[in-house]
């Protein structure tokens, strides 16, 4: 058995001193209820505040570090998407932070969002990210990443029992969101750990409906549309005999698919 949990965020826009406030102070609470295993939502110290991207990824290895600290000192794995400025591009990027305080990974977007111009901004990742932790192996997607099956099948092939979405979806398309973190549960026989922004910036209304869902679809814990903590326990030993029953992933036949 593994405690998981998620803290979703009303992220106020461009204020990294407030966001990083919330961030910490969630996952105190959750760590005192024994979680060993903390989401945040995607760029949770910023938003998208694109014109001052690069002020804002300035301050990422300071709170980086602080996270790291906060890791140790409550014995906690720790993700969440902030911006990253290396040379002269910024990636969207999700950091695992492991329980010694280590960072574990560093997963790069693959998928932007061009609807709204994230392409433009933002380079894209080239490679798809499982993350050796102190749990065992965990998969990372970012938001957009959820409408791409083959993304999330790569990364159960690779050893993912967990997957961690960190988000920020629209509430105009909350229902996609609900949907398809199931779907990823299920076909993939993962755990998903999904936490998404709610409230509003000065472009989007966000949805909430954070969520951890297990292999067979069961939402075990799932957030309204408001600023608040989850956890559910996971059993590993479920997905194990789920897998044993319906084998889905051993009875692949990847040569028929491209054909």
């Amino acid at each position: 058995m593994l405690k998981a949990g998620l803290v979703q965020m009303d992220v106020k826009f461009a204020d990294v001193e407030s966001n990083l406030a919330a961030a910490v102070d969630g996952i105190g609470r959750l760590a005192d209820l024994g979680v060993e295993i903390i989401l945040l939502p995607e760029l949770w110290s910023s938003g998208f505040d694109n014109q001052k991207l690069i002020t804002h990824a300035k301050q990422t290895p300071a709170i980086i570090e602080r996270l790291r600290e906060k890791a140790e000192d409550d014995n906690i794995i720790i993700a969440g998407s902030l911006p990253e400025l290396s040379g002269d591009r910024i990636y969207n990027t999700l950091y695992l932070i492991d329980k010694n305080g280590d960072i574990a990974a560093a997963y790069r977007k693959i998928h932007l969002f061009t609807l709204t111009g994230e392409n433009k901004y933002f380079a894209a990742g080239n490679k798809a990210v499982v993350a050796k932790t102190s749990i065992g192996p965990v998969g990372l997607m970012t938001c957009y990443d959820l409408r791409f099956p083959e993304l999330c099948r790569s990364l159960a092939l690779q050893g993912a029992r967990i997957v961690l979405v960190s988000a920020e979806w629209p509430l105009a398309r909350i229902d996609h969101w609900n949907i398809l973190l199931k779907a990823r549960a299920v076909e993939n026989q993962i755990f998903i750990i999904a936490a998404n922004m709610c409230g509003r910036d000065p472009d989007l209304v966000y949805g909430g409906c954070s969520q951890i869902v297990s292999p067979q679809g069961v939402v075990l814990a799932k957030a309204e549309n408001k600023a608040r903590r989850l956890s559910a326990e996971i059993d590993m030993n479920e997905l194990a005999e789920f897998r044993k029953r319906i084998p889905c992933l051993k009875e692949r036949v990847p040569d028929a698919y491209f054909r």
